[in-house]
């Protein structure tokens, strides 16, 4: 990642699930309890999806933990959040979503600038053998580290 960014928290699971087609940066509309949650480590993207609605991206079930020194005004910890786009890069995204296959996926949350900037991917489902062949290839990675790694301390 480029200097001047924290990432907060990280969605594995999209990389495995979804073949990634393209990725956009978009601004999240949050409350003042969420950012100083979210600075503090407190998110989770887990299960969250976006949509496109009446020309406005939402973001679905993310989890952001209640602030502990906040007060009765704490935000809800699953509320949809809208998400700040250029109006080009929505209709990109809508022609995409319209397709056959395609989804919105919510890859990384992370701080640059003090902003809280979301990564949101393009995505198209893998099917099972998919998956097993990208587990497969790792392994063989894996396998070929150890030998050469077992191989220079026997040199």
């Amino acid at each position: 990642m480029a200097e001047g960014r924290k990432v907060i928290c990280e969605n594995r699971r999209a990389r495995h699930d979804y073949h990634i087609e393209e990725t956009y940066e978009a601004g999240m509309v949050l409350k003042g309890t969420e950012i100083k949650s979210l600075r503090s480590g407190k998110g989770n993207l887990k299960d969250s999806f976006a949509r496109v609605v009446d020309g406005e991206v939402i973001l679905y079930n993310m989890h952001i933990s209640p602030f502990e020194q906040g007060n009765r005004y704490n935000h809800e910890p699953l509320r949809n959040r809208k998400l700040l786009l250029h109006k080009s890069e929505i209709r990109k995204l809508q022609a995409a979503v319209q397709q056959k296959g395609l989804t919105l996926v919510p890859l990384r949350i992370y701080l640059k600038r003090g902003m809280a900037k979301l990564e949101l991917a393009i995505g198209r489902g893998k099917k099972q053998y998919d998956k097993r062949q990208d587990i497969a290839k790792k392994d063989a990675q894996r396998e070929m580290a150890r030998a050469v790694r077992e191989r220079q301390k026997g040199l």
